[in-house]
């Protein structure tokens, strides 16, 4: 698995960037707009061989990847560099690979650009830089010709962004004929393929930097005292639209991954990356004028280049929207489309050997000890918990895959990610395991020698599982601010509270609880763990039922006695001791449960009609294009997933990579959750065994996602700190 450029890609990235930097300023950009171009730029352009790029060597280009365009075209979004420049680029290629001389369009002598759709059917079109392209290649028919269009055929006129877009008379044109026949149609359209993922690259880059100029204001400007980026009102917008920004790029790029790989669904993707990177930009850029306030509107400030060229620059294809319904015909009706050649990508998602292993491994396990009775009590939560396989997987060394102090295998992060995803994709999410697997490591490293004979060894071997007693009445995600007591009392402890949300504990034997003992410092400094047994004397466990088909519970502690050798860790040092077991947060998504409603919904719709006609559901496009979004969904939340994994085996840097797959992840299951049960109606309503039932199921437990393991606004809020370096917004 890999999410970095190479040493020859981040050298490309940095002498674009450099050369933009002093040549794109915000002077240019305003000198620029009344022609929409930036000829001096262009120039430049030319010279560090952006035009040849893609243009095969044998044709006089460097015939380098798309992927390697894509670098180039981050960084033109980002400084909004004017002209038709991924056209042109991909304009060049494109008579290269036909036998034509693109040597004009390279050296930077002629600008190009490409028409987007067929002349036959619309001789007059809007072109990207039409106003100032000498040169359109176009297709017509099953011929692609090059077009020399005279000024009189491509007028200049007023637009959104002042970018020298113009309705071209293409017919108008002397045409000369490139090639004809089917190899050359296909040509073409794949050249429109790869502009998608192009203008794609542009607009993440664009929104990454609408994102950075917002940030850095709300850091420096102060109202009613404090810096805005402090008031969550600021930060949070801004930490959502990082996650669509970030899940567009890495769509994009995994889009040049499965074209590589011959990937069934890679056209499914080039359509959902160019449709979320134009979605992601436009919102970027509109909060990040939002955020300057009325300066943003001034033309004093550049974000309003921002906010026109995110929507200029993918609307002269057309609507968006439009490529949802597109990627909803590829995916459902199986619409074929030529895909271009991308050359070498160095991005990779492959899990790995050991991790395939894995899934084989708990595949053959499941197969041979799940009855059907086990699996009608599998839940995703701890209601679906099954004692005897929990020790099946024990004796097995299936339980804590990567803790070699709990009996475990060692296994690297992939593996045990991979195999978790395993478990879920059986039905069986098994959160009791991943809370035994920490509460044991924290034994393992900070409990005493009594402990660890007394409890970790029954944690081990599958016989005992543990809960989790952070969360209180009024203290909510907040885990610091507990108030629950232990007291000194001879060699010993009493422990008075109560605690919110104690999962599992009806099914545990021990809980790991947090306790205040020390009231007089800073509220993270005054806390202590302890192994509490549930069975002790003064332990009370109520059920409360949630509306999930989950069962959680209250627990009371009413002069419960402690002895010291059940601490974890030094008194006061609780949330050292937490920090045992950081190690597995492994920034996990919610791509499973999302898969499943998803799933759920397709077999709906090819089975259900539409309520004022015969016609299956999955016969309407608009119905596919809400089916196509989910899907998008989906892949970035386990590209998310997969990164944080990466970062964390690869000790990368993480920029709040973890809290980005939670948080967005569980927002988008809740979104599509919601449209999904839409789409079904009325029968999503039911509960009947099957494709409904786990709709209904889906849309209820999606609710609780947003709140799990930290709030959705606790983990923007670290989105918004860590990867936008905005000040902090929490006490």
């Amino acid at each position: 698995m890999n999410f970095e450029l190479t040493s020859e890609q981040a050298m490309v990235r940095e002498t674009f960037a450099r050369f933009l930097d002093e040549n794109c300023t915000s002077q240019r950009l305003r000198q620029a707009e009344a022609k929409g171009f930036d000829a001096e730029l262009w120039r430049g352009l030319a010279e560090l061989g952006a035009f040849g790029l893609r243009v095969p060597e044998e044709a006089g280009g460097l015939g380098l990847g798309t992927f390697d365009a894509q670098v180039v075209m981050e960084e033109i979004g980002r400084t909004l560099a004017a002209g038709p420049i991924a056209e042109a680029m991909l304009a060049a290629r494109l008579i290269g690979l036909l036998g034509g001389d693109p040597s004009e369009i390279v050296a930077g002598e002629s600008v190009a650009s490409l028409a987007m759709h067929d002349m036959a059917a619309s001789p007059i079109q809007f072109i990207a830089g039409g106003a100032v392209a000498e040169q359109v290649v176009a297709r017509q028919g099953d011929s692609v010709l090059l077009l020399a269009v005279p000024p009189l055929a491509r007028p200049s006129e007023p637009s959104l962004a002042s970018n020298a877009t113009a309705e071209v008379d293409l017919a108008a044109a002397e045409a000369t004929l490139l090639a004809s026949g089917p190899d050359a149609v296909a040509a073409f359209e794949a050249t429109i393929e790869e502009w998608k993922l192009l203008m794609a690259s542009a607009l993440t880059g664009l929104g990454h930097q609408a994102l950075r100029m917002a940030s850095a204001y709300a850091s420096e400007r102060k109202q009613f005292g404090q810096l805005i980026g402090q008031f969550q009102a600021i930060s949070h917008p801004l930490a959502d639209c990082l996650c669509e920004v970030d899940g567009a790029r890495l769509l994009a790029w995994k889009a040049v991954r499965e074209i590589a790989d011959g990937g069934e669904d890679a056209g499914v993707n080039v359509s959902l990356a160019v449709w979320a990177a134009a979605d992601a930009a436009a919102k970027a850029a509109g909060q990040a004028m939002q955020t300057f306030g009325g300066y943003g509107l001034t033309t004093e400030y550049d974000i309003y280049l921002y906010v026109l060229r995110a929507k200029a620059w993918p609307l002269v294809w057309g609507d968006p929207a439009r490529w949802l319904e597109e990627a909803g015909r590829r995916r459902y009706d199986g619409e074929a489309v030529a895909l271009p050649d991308v050359g070498e990508c160095p991005i990779e998602f492959d899990i790995g050997e050991e991790a395939r292993a894995m899934i084989a491994e708990i595949d053959a396990f499941m197969e041979a000890n799940v009855t059907a009775e086990m699996r009608d009590r599998f839940h995703y939560s701890w209601e679906g918990h099954v004692p005897e396989l929990h020790k099946k997987m024990a004796e097995a060394g299936l339980l804590f895959l990567s803790s070699p102090e709990l009996g475990g295998r060692g296994v690297g992060p992939y593996a045990r990610s991979a195999a978790r995803g395993a478990l879920e994709r059986h039905g069986y999410s098994n959160p009791a395991a991943g809370v035994a697997e920490m509460v044991g490591l924290m034994i393992a490293r900070t409990g005493s020698e009594e402990v660890k004979r007394e409890v970790l060894s029954k944690i081990i071997s599958g016989e005992s599982l543990a809960s989790l007693g952070y969360s209180e009445p009024g203290a909510g995600s907040d885990v610091f601010a507990a108030q629950t007591k232990a007291i000194p009392d001879g060699n010993g402890w009493r422990i008075d509270g109560t605690k919110m949300f104690t999962s599992g504990a009806n099914i545990a034997d021990y809980v790991l609880m947090l306790t205040r003992t020390n009231p007089d410092v800073p509220k993270h400094k005054g806390l202590t763990m302890f192994i509490v047994p549930l069975k002790a004397e003064g332990v009370t466990v109520q059920p409360v039922y949630t509306f999930q088909d989950e069962r959680t519970n209250i627990t009371f502690y009413d002069n419960v006695k402690i002895p010291d050798s059940w601490r974890l860790g030094e008194v006061d040092g609780g949330v050292r001791t937490m920090s045992a077991a950081l190690e597995l947060e492994h920034g996990g998504s919610f791509s499973k449960p999302m898969r499943h409603a998803l799933h759920a919904a397709e077999e709906l719709c090819q089975s259900q009609s539409a309520t004022e006609s015969d016609a299956r559901l999955i016969a309407d496009p608009r119905i596919k294009a809400r089916l196509a979004k989910a899907l998008a969904n989906i892949w970035v939340a386990e590209l998310f997933e997969y990164r944080a994994t990466w970062a964390g085996a690869e000790k990368k840097p993480s920029p709040a990579y973890g809290p980005m797959a939670k948080m967005h992840s569980s927002e988008k299951f809740l979104e599509d959750a919601r449209d999904l049960l839409d789409i079904t109606a009325p029968v999503s309503l039911t509960k009947r065994e099957g494709a409904a039932a786990m709709l209904n199921q889906c849309y209820r437990h999606a609710h609780g996602t947003r709140i799990y393991g930290g709030t959705s606004q606790v983990h923007r809020s670290m989105i918004a700190e860590r990867a936008l370096g905005m000040p902090r917004t929490r006490s």
